[in-house]
């Protein structure tokens, strides 16, 4: 479930393991929970994941930028930047290295 942020309006998910087929519906789940002006999902323990979480991950994206909410993803491995980069969606997104760096870049 999502966690208030260190800011005002921010509230921060973390996640833990691989988004896969079956670990994408929850995840969009503890997202849609998230009712904060920003979201920043923390992925620093998520080793890998799969075309259901990169499916989930532009639905977050769409979901935000309807409403005009900032997202930004954080601690993304390799593995996992790869996997964006490959499927055409690391654009869409911010990201950051830490929780503290996304907090200041959203503001």
């Amino acid at each position: 479930m999502p966690q208030p942020g260190g800011r005002a309006g921010q509230n921060v998910l973390n996640v833990t393991g691989s988004i896969t087929m079956t670990s994408a519906a929850a995840f969009q789940d503890a997202v849609n929970a998230a009712k904060a002006p920003r979201l920043i999902i923390d992925m620093t323990e998520v080793p890998s994941i799969d075309s259901m979480a990169i499916g989930a991950l532009v639905r977050v994206f769409v979901a935000c930028n309807k409403t005009g909410r900032k997202l930004a993803l954080v601690g993304l491995n390799h593995r996992v930047q790869n996997t964006r980069r490959i499927t055409g969606v690391e654009a869409l997104f911010d990201t950051y290295a830490t929780v503290r760096e996304a907090e200041a870049g959203l503001g």
